[in-house]
């Protein structure tokens, strides 16, 4: 990385050469108030290929779009190579600071994060000491996914985060090893489903203790030309409850019938001979589902959440009323992902 110095002119130099167009880089590339075009969107930005490009590349796209934002593009610049620069973009760097966030926490590494994670607590279940380290490898990478995409507007403090993690952490081991001991005796395919039990208990606990400070605060929220009109902790809770049901369904797919399909294959003579692959072969399928879930689960909703004024705490609600009048219907705010 060079100095900020150097960032500045290569920023300069860029936009020194720059033609106006008419292309406007931050449309939407396809209409997000549908879940196909959400779909199309999320498929875009969670490529998992985009995980391994340079830091020197990102930081490319990223003077690509503010440039464009500007007013202008470089000379022969495609709108191919805009797309994928926003593209880029919208992968490593987050949607309310502009800032790049880390690899692990980015959504286009939640294919290759999750499926090794998901494969192995699905093959090393049946014992407490393997239930544990999984589980509390699975609640760390979801903490630091938690943190990554939360609403930016409203910091928390690393006392904060600690509780948060230690929380979701302990729930999450509690229910898999409560749930591990009282299965024991229970057919096999219900004790692989124990896995997909915790983690879900797990997300209803880390995702709000993450994100407090939006739910006892309130969250930001603006009108549809981005005026701020105050905080609400209604569409906090609406915002959050969303992206808590976004991924448990992220997980089930691949935690519940993963689980079915490997029964039924370590059934078969030619399985029981290679059990060293059983571990691989969970990785990779559980890769297969989460290529596809990632972003359908992110599609459940919008990502610029809205809601009706009516809806708001009574303080909030009158005051744009007072304001605005009947002008200003719905409010809007970014619910995190």
């Amino acid at each position: 990385m060079g100095s900020s110095a150097d960032r500045s002119q290569t920023v300069a130099a860029v936009i020194m050469e720059v033609d106006i167009t008419k292309f406007t880089i931050d449309a939407p590339r396809w209409d997000q108030s549908t879940f196909v075009g959400r779909l199309k969107h999320f498929f875009n930005i969670t490529d998992p290929r985009t995980a391994i490009v340079s830091e020197k590349e990102l930081d490319r796209a990223k003077i690509l779009v503010e440039a464009c934002r500007a007013g202008s593009a470089p000379p022969g610049t495609s709108i191919e190579q805009l797309h994928y620069a926003k593209k880029l973009y919208d992968s490593a760097f987050h949607p309310d600071t502009g800032d790049k966030m880390n690899l692990i926490g980015r959504m286009s590494f939640q294919v290759p994060g999750g499926m090794a994670i998901i494969g192995c607590m699905l093959q090393f279940y049946r014992t407490v000491p393997a239930v544990v380290f999984w589980q509390w490898v699975n609640q760390s990478f979801n903490a630091l996914v938690n943190y990554t995409n939360r609403n930016a507007a409203s910091p928390i403090t690393p006392s904060q985060i600690g509780v948060a993690y230690v929380t979701a952490t302990s729930t999450a081991l509690a229910t898999a090893v409560g749930l591990n001991l009282y299965t024991k005796k229970a057919p096999p395919l219900i004790a692989r489903w124990v896995p997909f039990v915790a983690v879900a208990a797990a997300n209803c606990v880390n995702i709000p203790m993450m994100r407090q400070q939006e739910i006892l605060n309130g969250i930001a929220v603006t009108d549809e030309n981005e005026n701020k009109l105050g905080y609400s902790k209604k569409a906090a809770a609406k915002g959050i409850s969303q992206v808590v049901i976004s991924r448990i369904a992220m997980a089930a797919p691949s935690m519940i019938l993963l689980p079915i399909l490997m029964e039924r294959l370590e059934s078969y003579p030619f399985m029981k001979k290679i059990r060293f692959f059983h571990a691989p072969l969970q990785v990779i399928l559980a890769g297969g589902f989460l290529l596809f879930m990632v972003p359908v689960a992110c599609s459940l909703f919008p990502q610029r959440c809205s809601m009706a004024v009516n809806s708001l705490e009574p303080e909030l609600r009158d005051s744009i009323v007072n304001k605005y009048g009947d002008k200003v219907r719905y409010v809007y705010f970014n619910k995190g992902l």
